[in-house]
């Protein structure tokens, strides 16, 4: 059997009992025995205490025990944070402790607080209390609430944070003069009704979706002018306010925000046009620059003449709910994407940068092997992709071969889907100008993820890749040689013809072009074709968003995730070292170079900036013109 359930009537005769109203220095005894006269009197109002112009031996005077009840350096001080009836009890309990009793207990109190105390029951005994107009029971463990139990004249009830599913029975018979019902941050999913004198209600971050169902249950309520819905996934959905404005007129605030006659006037008529209105919620996140990186490939060493080469590029990482149908489909698997490599030589070529390529270019013409493995990867013509990487991942089998090499902190947790940003190489400042949006159906699932919050990663992918041997048949280098030579001799015959040089002329550029062939010719020497191995993933950072103020009416998250130092001061002089061979970036790094010599650099941390916007529409105008697209 379970343990029986913790009522209400309960939980306030143990907080009584607590209070000590009847043991020193309160109540009565030998420390104050002497005040009293014979309690023959019939009334508690007639019990008085009798004055006396000095006090016995062995007791106290009022003043003393008040002093040891009010003093907070006093044993039997109330703690801090008590209430004013704990307060007001505890003088009376020495002033007059006759007073006391049970009839004058339950007509004392106008307002009880019973907040945290596991509370599952609200029994018949809180009937007992006949003036109360206020109750709280915030944070306990009710389901139900019993109207039948609950004073006729109770204006005022507070049930945050409990777990009520439904208000049927509470709906049923409800006290008449009821004002105020906070329902927020329990478990409905249903309307409400019945309740005709309420002014104010609260049913925020509750389970409710159907916006126009609830709209339609509060409008049969006519004196409501407070409303709190926020929370819930019917507010998600961007003409939640608008519409909640134009059904109930009357309403004053709603969500803690006054509602402005310019509202009123921006969405007249919304609420006519509510059957064609779409119940999905649309986010825009926006990824911007990435700072603080360490560029891993200055601790490489260089690539011989079989490799490999390495070539690095990052991005950024973050799960949201799957959006509408299939939307792991266009991946064609998130395990898929996370570990194919670059799409194509092209995307290849592009982010290597100038400086890398000049290097190269001049390593070439001065018949040393090139220093940077990003010239090797520029120069070759045709990438081909492992033979696992060619195939798209479609099989389980095929996804658990892959698994041990992604960072576990790489997969989404279940029920989304891992977003990441364009593979960019390493920058001092990496600007993914990345924009997605993300269109839901499901608001009760979103509600959970905005609640949890998103995980944003930066990773880092490293690839090697590997000269492939042509044959000497499929070798394309005596095609192209011989092309050359067919382009030489035609342009030799078109200069003999039109200028009719002397012979001296025609030797001195011949020797230019055969200097220039040479030239080209070492730069053909190197691999064309490249065998590339699977990617290795590792996460530089990774932080938790937060995103529950996008369901308390925040409609945007702005932050920068900071996620510290990964550079040190080594590293970036030899990034600065390095950088300052480019031409270009010789004055910018100069006073860079200046800085990091000084005993108070610091590197930079590693950061990404991120927003996150909830759509909401302004007007009635534009909620229909989202509709019409």
């Amino acid at each position: 059997m379970g343990a029986p359930a913790e009522t209400v009537s309960a939980v306030l005769l143990e907080h009584l009992r607590q209070l000590c109203l009847h043991e020193f220095p309160c109540g009565t005894g030998s420390w104050n025995k002497s005040r009293f006269l014979p309690q023959t009197w019939r009334a508690w109002r007639e019990l008085v205490p009798r004055e006396e112009e000095a006090v016995n031996p062995g007791e106290e005077t009022v003043q003393d025990l008040l002093d040891l009840v009010c003093s907070p350096q006093s044993p039997w001080a109330l703690p801090e944070g008590s209430s004013a009836e704990d307060r007001f009890l505890r003088e009376l309990a020495v002033q007059n402790p006759l007073m006391l009793k049970d009839t004058f207990l339950y007509s004392y109190f106008r307002s009880l607080r019973v907040v945290g105390r596991q509370v599952s029951l609200v029994d018949k005994d809180l009937l007992k209390f006949l003036n109360l107009e206020e109750l709280v029971l915030s944070a306990n463990r009710i389901k139900e609430i019993n109207a039948a139990n609950l004073p006729p004249t109770l204006k005022v009830l507070e049930l945050c944070g409990n777990q009520i599913a439904s208000v049927e029975c509470l709906c049923a018979h409800p006290p008449p003069v009821l004002q105020h019902l906070g329902l927020g941050h329990n478990k409905l999913l249903g309307p409400l009704d019945s309740l005709p004198n309420l002014m104010s209600l609260d049913l925020g971050f509750n389970n409710l979706t159907d916006l126009q169902g609830m709209i339609a249950s509060l409008s049969t309520l006519p004196h409501l002018r407070l409303l709190v819905l926020q929370g819930n996934p019917l507010a998600l959905v961007p003409y939640y306010r608008g519409f909640t404005i134009d059904s109930l007129s009357q309403l004053c605030v709603l969500d803690d925000v006054t509602v402005t006659s310019n509202e009123k006037h921006q969405f007249h008529g919304l609420s006519q046009r509510g059957d064609l209105l779409a119940c999905e919620a649309q986010f825009v996140v926006t990824i911007g620059s990435v700072r603080g990186v360490l560029d891993t490939s200055i601790l490489d060493l260089e690539p011989g003449p079989q490799g490999p080469f390495i070539t690095y590029s990052y991005y950024v990482t973050y799960d949201f709910v799957e959006d509408k149908e299939g939307e792991a489909s266009e991946y064609g698997g998130v395990l898929a994407e996370l570990v194919k490599p670059s799409p194509s030589a092209e995307q290849l070529g592009e982010s290597i940068p100038e400086e890398a390529k000049e290097e190269a270019e001049e390593s070439l013409e001065s018949g040393l092997t090139t220093q940077s493995p990003l010239g090797e990867l520029e120069e070759s013509l045709i990438l081909e992709g492992s033979g696992a990487l060619s195939k798209s991942i479609d099989s389980a089998e095929e996804l658990a071969k892959l698994q041990p090499r992604i960072d576990p902190r790489l997969c989404p947790s279940p029920g989304t889907v891992l977003f990441s940003t364009v593979r960019k190489p390493w920058a001092e400042v990496i600007a993914c100008n990345y924009e997605m949006q993300h269109t839901l159906k499901d608001l009760v699932r979103l509600r959970a993820f905005l609640l949890a919050g998103t995980t944003l990663t930066i990773v880092e992918e490293k690839i090697l890749s590997w000269p492939t041997v042509l044959s000497a048949v499929d070798s394309p280098l005596p095609a192209k040689k011989g092309k050359g030579e067919n382009k030489k001799g035609k342009k030799e015959k078109e200069e003999k013809d039109k200028k009719g040089k002397d012979g001296k002329d025609k030797a001195g550029k011949g020797e230019k072009e055969l200097a220039k062939n040479q030239k080209g010719s070492k730069k053909k020497e190197l691999p064309k074709h490249l065998r590339q191995d699977l990617p290795t993933l590792r996460v530089l950072g990774e932080g938790m968003v937060a995103l529950e103020s996008l369901l308390a009416g925040e409609p945007l998250v702005s932050t920068v995730c900071n996620f510290g130092v990964i550079r040190t001061l080594d590293s970036d002089r030899l990034t600065f070292i390095r950088d300052s061979k480019n031409k270009k970036a010789k004055k910018e790094n100069r006073k860079s170079m200046t800085a990091m010599y000084d005993s108070d650099y610091q590197p930079e941390p590693l950061s990404v900036e991120v927003q996150i916007q909830l759509k909401q529409c302004r007007s009635a105008e534009e909620a229909l013109r989202a509709l019409a697209l």
